[in-house]
């Protein structure tokens, strides 16, 4: 799949049921998402297919994904919404 196609999918997906996801993910797509490795998207994609409550803990602080390559693409969004 190309990087055209890819980002339209990617919009939809960072669509949650939570605004807080919201705001967190939609904005990363657009401004974090290209500069992130191969190995980095493709965790990308894997952390927006995690259901939204455990998303919503991990970005809030309240638990940690037992997957350390997810665990670190919640820090680094949440590194970026904080600069």
């Amino acid at each position: 799949m190309t990087e055209l196609m890819i980002k339209p999918r990617l919009r939809w997906a960072c669509r949650r049921g939570m605004l807080e996801l919201d705001v967190l993910l939609a904005p990363f797509v657009e401004e974090g998402y290209d500069a992130l490795s191969l190995q980095q998207k493709q965790d990308f994609e894997r952390l927006l297919a995690c259901d939204d409550p455990d998303l919503f803990a991990w970005f809030m602080g309240h638990a940690k994904s037992s997957d350390p390559a997810l665990q670190a693409l919640v820090r680094l969004i949440l590194d970026r919404v904080r600069v």
